[in-house]
This record gives C-alpha cells, sequence and structure tokens, in this order.
C-alpha cells in the first residue's frame, strides 16, 4: 500500500499539476476513499439485485431503498452538529470501522446462504446509518486537508471525480461479480476496501483546527445551521433544487434493476454497465470541473442541469436498445453529477467555516437525504403507472424545477458576487 501511495504521490505532483494534490493529506484521502467508495458502490448494486431477485416486487424493491436511505436522512443533521463541534478526522475514521463491520456481517450471511429480505433490509438500514454520519462530515473534512485556500475549489471538484470514478468501476466490477461469482464477492471486496480509507486516515498528518466548545445546545446550534441556510439566498437555492434532483432526478437509480431485467431483458451484468454508464458521464463532468479555478458561472450550469436530466429520463424511459440507454444514462450522470459538484463548490466556497459541517449536513440531506423518498415514489410510481411512466412523472418535476431556478437566477448571481467580492474568493 505505501509504494502504491508513493506511485501515486509522484504521478499527480510531476505529471498532472492538479493544485489540490500539492496537500499530502488529500492525495491520501483520495486514494483511500478511491478504493472503499468502489466497494460501497459496488453493494450498492448488490443489494437491490438480490433483493429483486428474491422478490421481483418493484414495490418491495423501493420500499427497501426507502428504508436503507432513511437513517441517513435522520442521522445527517446530527453528523453536521457533531462535524463542528469535534474532530471530523476521528469521528470518520470511526464511521468507516463501523461500516467495516457491517459490511462483514453481510458478506458472512450471503457466504453462508442465510441472507433473505429481512437481513438484507436491516443491513440495508444499518448501512444508511453509516452514510448518514459519514458523509457530511467527508465533504467538510475536505476543507481541512488543503493547506491553500485557493486550492479548496479544485479539491472539491477532485473529490467529485474521485467520488464519480467510484461509481464507475464499482458497478461496473460489481455487475461482473455478480454475473460470475456471485454477490458475496461483491460485499467481501466492499469490507476489505474499508482497510484503504482506514490506512489513509491514520496516515495523515493534520495541523487540526482550533475546535470552540460551544456551550449552546445540539437543538440549538442544529437551528442556528437551517436559519443560516434559510436567510443566505445562494444556498438556500441551491440546496432546494439539489432537493428536488434528490427525489426525482435520480429516481432511475432505484428502478435500474426493473429495466435491466423486464424492460431491456437483460441480467446482473447489464445492470452493472446501466449503473456505470451515469458515472461515465460523471467522470467526464468532474473533469471539467476540475480544470476551473474559481466560481464564476456555475449557478447558470447548476439551474441547466435539471432540465437536461428531464430530457434524459424521458429517453431513457422510451428506449428499448440496451446501447442507446447506456449514452443517454451518460447524459444524464453528466447532468446530475455536474449540478451536484457545482453546487458543492459554490457552497462551500461562499460558506462560513464556523457552520461548514452544518451546513454540508443540510445539502447532503437536500440530496441523498431525499433519497429515501425517491425510492419509494419511485417504486409506488412503478407498481401503479410502471417504471417508464414513472421516470416521464419525474421528468416533467425536474423541468418544473429548473424553470423556477431560473426565475431567480438574476438575484442569486448578485449576492453570490457581492459574497466572493467581500471575502476575496477568486470567482474567475
Amino acid at each position: 500500500m505505501a509504494n502504491l501511495y508513493q506511485r501515486f504521490s509522484k504521478q499527480v505532483r510531476f505529471k498532472l499539476h492538479l493544485p489540490a494534490f500539492r496537500s499530502r493529506n488529500f492525495r491520501l484521502y483520495f486514494l483511500g476513499q478511491t478504493f472503499s467508495l468502489s466497494g460501497t458502490f459496488m453493494t450498492q448494486v448488490a443489494v437491490p439485485w438480490l433483493i429483486y431477485d428474491l422478490t421481483h416486487s418493484p414495490w418491495l424493491l423501493g420500499l427497501a431503498g426507502f428504508l436503507g436511505f432513511l437513517p441517513t436522512l435522520i442521522l445527517l443533521p446530527l453528523a453536521g452538529v457533531l462535524s463542528d463541534r469535534w474532530s471530523r478526522h476521528y469521528i470518520l475514521t470511526i464511521v468507516q470501522l463501523l461500516g467495516m463491520v457491517v459490511s462483514g456481517t453481510l458478506t458472512a450471511l450471503v457466504f453462508t446462504g442465510m441472507a433473505n429480505f429481512q437481513s438484507l433490509l436491516l443491513l440495508s438500514v444499518l448501512l444508511g446509518m453509516v452514510k448518514g454520519l459519514d458523509m457530511p462530515i467527508r465533504h467538510a473534512f475536505v476543507s481541512e486537508m488543503v493547506t491553500e485556500r485557493e486550492d479548496l475549489a479544485n479539491a472539491i471538484a477532485l473529490n467529485s471525480i474521485m467520488l464519480s470514478s467510484s461509481r464507475l468501476f464499482g458497478p461496473a466490477l460489481g455487475g461482473i461479480l455478480l454475473a460470475t461469482v456471485g454477490a458475496g464477492f461483491c460485499f467481501l471486496f466492499d469490507t476489505l476496501s474499508y482497510l484503504a480509507a482506514i490506512w489513509a486516515l491514520a496516515s495523515m498528518r493534520l495541523n487540526r483546527p482550533a475546535i470552540s466548545k460551544s456551550k449552546v445546545s445540539a437543538w440549538k446550534s442544529l437551528k442556528e445551521g437551517f436559519n443560516y441556510v434559510q436567510n443566505f439566498l445562494p444556498v438556500r437555492m441551491i440546496i432546494l433544487l439539489l432537493a428536488i434532483q434528490g427525489v426525482f432526478g435520480i429516481s432511475y437509480t432505484a428502478l435500474l434493476p426493473v429495466f435491466a431485467a423486464d424492460i431491456l431483458r437483460g441480467g446482473a451484468s447489464s445492470l452493472g454497465f446501466l449503473s456505470a454508464s451515469g458515472a461515465v458521464g460523471s467522470v467526464l463532468a468532474c473533469v471539467y470541473l476540475s480544470q476551473r479555478r474559481g466560481i464564476a458561472g456555475l449557478e447558470r450550469t447548476i439551474g441547466l442541469c435539471p432540465a437536461i436530466i428531464g430530457i434524459g429520463l424521458i429517453a431513457f424511459s422510451v428506449s428499448r436498445s440496451f446501447l442507446l440507454s447506456l449514452v443517454i444514462l451518460v447524459f444524464v450522470g453528466a447532468a446530475g453529477t455536474l449540478q451536484v459538484a457545482c453546487s458543492n463548490t459554490v457552497v462551500q466556497s461562499i460558506v462560513e467555516d464556523s457552520k461548514r459541517g452544518r451546513v454540508m449536513s443540510i445539502y447532503a440531506m437536500s440530496l441523498v437525504g431525499m433519497m429515501p423518498f425517491s425510492n419509494l415514489i419511485g417504486g409506488t410510481l412503478a407498481h401503479y403507472l410502471g417504471a417508464p411512466q414513472a421516470l416521464m412523472v419525474c421528468a416533467i418535476v425536474c423541468f418544473l424545477g429548473s424553470t423556477w431556478y431560473g426565475q431567480k437566477l438574476p438575484d442569486l448571481t448578485r449576492s453570490i458576487q457581492t459574497v466572493t467580492a467581500s471575502r476575496q474568493i477568486i470567482n474567475l
């Protein structure tokens, strides 16, 4: 592992010339999380496939997704408060250990043949709890790993590339393993991949920022974070649009097993490639974003993305060609990730440091925290209307959200320019 890190470090420092990689801690984080998140996305492909294979019910598939992500929604605000009060490095290490334990239990159940719908549902809930603690802390932790403030935007973009590349390789490899050796090996890879993340965190040398011992209760601290978001126009608008995407724009992911098996007449490998095709677009979008230095104009890109997602969902819903569906999901994945990455970059660039953890927890709630409702709504609509028609309904809502955001765009742009000018933030 140490030799791999040395080769990785040398390559990025002397060939890629990406400013965020000047920070040793960020290089360690990038490498460790790439392995860990690949295993996580592999599990997110394997569990729905097993559930659908056991039940053959779109509604139960949506219900499982709802219950699996519900703990994420509940714990995200708490994680934000903890992130502003405790060492993010320490909390993130504990969360990785908890994730490894849950994934190891899932591995053991599958290899022993004891996995059923109830056990998969329970472990999905536990993994959702781990994710609820992990996401906002990981997002906020990025700012501690870069040594120069001007490198933050690049670090956020590279963090999105790492996430997207994991979404690319994880589902693709997961689909191959599902089709060849079975789901147990997907979960085994996920369990072992946590070791890379734990090693990277343990190897970091951090100048720990001073954390004030607030006398304000956790509830009042959480309320302060929500009030800050409510009264800060750019953050409020960006997060509300993300919530629309979180409920409707990514609803297709919960229905991919239905499209792979029943509509496109494929199997487990087809599901893996459909999941990976969206990640291909995600990687392309993040590579583009990593070349940007400032945040000027990103708010316009954020508003355009839901409309592109809507067009893509309509096209995917009527497609009966596997290859065409793959191409469509590349564009959907690119637009979705571009909206998320641009939103992350703008929000983290203009938010106050003292409220970063709480704001990022609300940010995560607006996207991943909405996935319980996305899965439940998508599964219910598919049950009563059919999967293609369900995606058309979601596409219409995405268009409406893009239109609403566009009407507020001039005020939002002026507010961002005022903040960047007052704080001397790079806005090229």
